[in-house]
């Protein structure tokens, strides 16, 4: 779960001026990113337009690749702060690693929760040998300022519960959603649930009126709240939805993502989150001093070294541009 990125922006995200009150249909566009050796995702959050749902704060897409004849994920150790990272899968495997002692295989629809804490770091690769293809999204929550220097851990939870509908089961990967809870531990309120949709299938999804809400389309395609939502784009839904009106036009997989609007601004620059320029100065420091983030043992090969910070410090932009 990692932003490869060798001239990251540092920006500033949260706070409440910026979150859409009521409901709306903003289509999100991605940009290709290259993560790893031969991984290529489609990054949604933070986005030009928006860079926060809920407390949501990184959101990718990759896949479905064919890896038969290749390496695959391969992602070596780098570090983590002030975040959660959410690994979830549609097809393949990842072996996850990290400097606490976890060693996990995340495969399809497993919850892979990292809570970084006050520092962690680890590597994600496919394993040897590894399924021919890899389709999946990865993701970030800022933890919140009472919960962000918490000891770093990972859970790994292979079975979640679920929510089923004529035509359509929504896996609850992270907080409620209807009578749902995922076991992943939460330190906002929030929801992340996989929709599972058969085409043909029409329902009306129960939501939350104080949580924002975007979704992601993984696969196939659907309408959501009647807009046609193809594999790699989200929609931003914003607040006051009491219900969302989806149809599948073919078997389709989305995700669902939402929250109470995060309160707090904060600074993300590569793998870190923060507060304020300075702190992100201090946690680069850290990584590369080979300080506060442990090493990541079994890993072939050497850590990633943090890119060069920007020479100015950044003027607070809030959630949206």
């Amino acid at each position: 779960m990692s932003n490869l990125d060798r001239q990251p922006a540092l920006s500033v995200c949260g706070g409440r001026g910026f979150v859409v009150a009521e409901p709306v249909r903003e289509l999100l566009s991605p940009r290709t990113v290259k993560l790893g050796e031969s991984t290529e995702v489609r990054r949604l959050l933070p986005n030009l337009g928006r860079r926060m749902v809920g407390a949501w704060c990184f959101v990718d897409h990759y896949g479905p690749d064919d890896i038969a004849d290749e390496p695959g994920m391969q992602v070596a150790p780098h570090p983590h702060s002030g975040l959660q990272t959410v690994s979830w899968l549609h097809e393949g495997e990842v072996l996850h690693r990290d400097s606490v002692g976890s060693l996990e295989t995340i495969r399809p629809r497993e919850l892979g929760l990292m809570t970084s804490g006050r520092g962690i770091s680890h590597s994600e690769e496919s394993p040897r040998p590894h399924a021919r293809l890899l389709h999946g999204a990865q993701l970030w929550v800022a933890l919140p300022d009472a919960h962000r220097n918490v000891e770093p851990h990972f859970q790994h939870h292979a079975d979640l519960p679920q929510v089923t509908a004529p035509g359509v089961t929504a896996t609850v990967i992270l907080g409620t959603l209807d009578t749902a809870t995922s076991p992943g531990t939460a330190y906002t309120p929030i929801v992340g649930a996989d929709l599972a949709l058969a085409a043909g299938a029409q329902t009306r999804l129960p939501l939350d009126p104080d949580f924002e809400y975007a979704v992601l389309s993984m696969s196939g395609e659907a309408h959501v709240d009647g807009v046609p939502l193809l594999p790699g784009s989200m929609l931003y839904l914003g607040c006051g939805r009491t219900e969302l009106p989806l149809r599948a036009v073919s078997d389709a997989g989305l995700m669902l993502l939402g929250g109470e609007p995060f309160e707090e601004e904060i600074v993300m620059f590569w793998n870190w989150i923060g507060r304020s320029h300075d702190e992100i100065a201090q946690a680069r420091e850290d990584w590369m001093n080979g300080t506060r983030y442990g090493e990541v043992k079994g890993y072939d090969g050497p850590p990633i070294p943090a890119p060069e910070l920007p020479p100015t410090h950044l003027k607070p932009r809030g959630r949206v541009r």
